[in-house]
Order: structure tokens, then sequence, then C-alpha cells
């Protein structure tokens, strides 16, 4: 299994498939960012590749996809069926809007998908439009009962938190998690992206958010983290129902020191870290023929670039990369 130079062992691979995104969400997409056509992406050959050779070599047993939104990606279906059918892969997860799941979540369960989290910053039909720049929150909340039917479960709301956007719609996502047996994380925002020079006026950390959910939340039962990047709680509400809620608090109380990932772009960039720079491309070692030997040492290479803490400040759009 691959280690940085702190020995963390790295068994989980985050593979964003495009950069393409039906929504502008204002933390992560930028308005005038467009997606380019016939930008390069890794090719499904490629994908199945190097997921393949980490499985069967260095220990990788679990994948997300993210993008962008993944369901963005013309081959995903093949793209899943690939990677399920890769020995040691246990998890294989997807981050997506929701948007297409109505009638894709059966067939992205059938071809080996495990389970998905989805991005809900409100319940909120009218403050949904205005924060993705989609009026698009029943289709979401449809998609979410055909993930559920289809067995993608468990389900996983995540929520980045924006000051004067969405705070005061924690109380009322937490109650939703209750009532339909999914679990919620609330995200604290990045100093990266649209709102990177606005970081400080917008930033809701994780003591403000529980305060938010005072309202509901009579108890606080905290659950084993492990590799996880969420500290985790058991809740209890105000009316007798239960819910699992996560904080993912990169800012107030980062999760570096149990960081078991890498994540590697659509255009086949290597991000030892979500917030700091790229370490190289891994192109050359997956086309025009597939290199293992190579591969190794551009992986190998990048994880010395692993700093043990992330930097202040992040470089890349978050479309780019996923979370």
């Amino acid at each position: 299994m691959f280690q940085d130079v702190y020995g963390r062992r790295i068994g989980h691979l985050r593979l964003s498939l495009t950069k393409a995104c039906a929504m502008r969400c204002t933390y992560c997409r930028p308005a005038k960012l467009s997606h380019p056509r016939n930008e390069p992406t890794l090719s499904v050959d490629e994908i199945e590749n190097l997921v393949r050779h980490l499985a069967m070599h260095h220990g990788l047993h679990k994948v997300r996809l993210t993008g962008g939104d993944p369901t963005s990606r013309p081959e995903l279906t093949e793209i899943i069926g690939r990677i399920s059918g890769v020995p040691g892969i246990d998890d294989l997860a997807m981050t997506t809007n929701a948007l297409t799941l109505p009638h894709r979540a059966r067939e992205y369960a059938e071809a080996g998908l495990h389970r998905i989290n989805v991005s809900l910053d409100t319940l909120n039909a009218e403050r949904f439009a205005k924060l993705t720049g989609v009026d698009g929150l029943e289709r979401v909340l449809a998609g979410l009962d055909a993930a559920e039917a289809a067995g993608l479960v468990p389900i996983r709301i995540n929520c980045v938190v924006v000051r004067g956007q969405n705070e005061k719609d924690l109380p009322s996502l937490v109650r939703f998690a209750a009532d339909r047996g999914f679990e919620v994380r609330f995200i604290e925002l990045m100093p990266m992206g649209p709102l990177a020079d606005q970081w400080a006026d917008r930033y809701v950390p994780e003591a403000q958010m529980r305060e938010q959910m005072d309202e509901v939340v009579c108890h606080w039962q905290p659950l084993e983290q492990g590799h996880d990047a969420a500290r985790r709680y058991r809740v209890v509400l105000d009316d007798g129902s239960e819910a699992t809620v996560g904080f993912i608090t990169p800012m107030s109380c980062n999760f570096c020191a149990a960081c078991n990932r890498i994540r590697v772009a659509a255009d086949g960039m290597l991000y030892p870290c979500l917030m700091d720079k790229p370490a190289h491309t891994l192109l050359p070692a997956l086309r025009p023929r597939f290199d293992s030997e190579q591969l190794d040492e551009l992986i190998a290479m990048g994880l010395q670039q692993k700093r043990q803490e992330h930097p202040h400040d992040g470089f890349v759009v978050m479309t780019h990369i996923g979370g």
C-alpha cells in the first residue's frame, strides 16, 4: 500500500470524471466558467487500468466518483461497471447533484454502484434555485427517492454551509435526515473557488452550526471517526426521532492526520491534497500504453509532496477536482 512521508497509508481514491455540472453552486463553480468541448479526459480503459493496478498491487479498496458531477459523463454506467468488477474494491460510491437519479439510479445500482452522497444545501425551493442556479429541488428530492428504492444506501446528504445563504436551513435538514433515515453532513466553507475572497465573511465554523441546530437537537452522542473525514454524532431531536449528523471541518479542526486518500482529476492530474496544488499528471503512465512501473513512480513522487496539513488557502476550483 502506498504511504506518504508521514506514514499515512493510502487506500482511498477520489476520481473526478468530468468538470461538467448542470448546477452553478455559488461556492463551487464560477458564474463565467464554462466546460470546454473536447476537453481531454481519462478514457474508460485508462480509468479501469488505474483502479485495477492500485487495487491489485497497492491495497486500494475504496473509490468515490466525483466531478463536476459524474452523471454528466456519458460513459458513467460503463465506468461503474468496470470499477465494480475490479477485485478488492469493496466500496464504490458517488457524489452527485442527483438531478438525473430519478431515471438513472437503478441503472447505476445494477452496474455495481454501492451508495451515493447527494449535495443538498437547503430544502427551500427559492433558496435552492439561488444557490445552485437551477430550479431543481423537486428533481433532487425525487432522485433521493429513486436512489433509496434502488438500494444505493446508506444515503448521505452533503451541505456546504455559507453565512448569509443557508445557515438557517440546518434544523430543517437535520429533521429531514431523521425522517428519511439519511445521514447529513455539514461542511465548512473552504477558502477556495468563487467565494475565496469572501471566505472570512461567509465561513460558519462547526460550533456555530451546532448552535443553529439547538432548536431541534436535544442530545449529541459522538460516534467513532476512524479514517472518515467527518466527525459524526448520533443526535436525538426534540420529537424523539434520531439522525446521524457529521461535520467536515477542514478549517476549524482539520482531519489531515487520518487522511488516507489521493485524488485524480478527469484530465489525469494527481492531487495529493484537495486544497493543495496538483503534483503532476499521470498521463505518461496511462497512454499510449499502460506502464505500471511508471505509474508507481509518479504516484510515489506525488505522495512525497503531500503535506502534514493542508494549506490555509486552496488553489483550484472545486468543480475541477470534486470534494
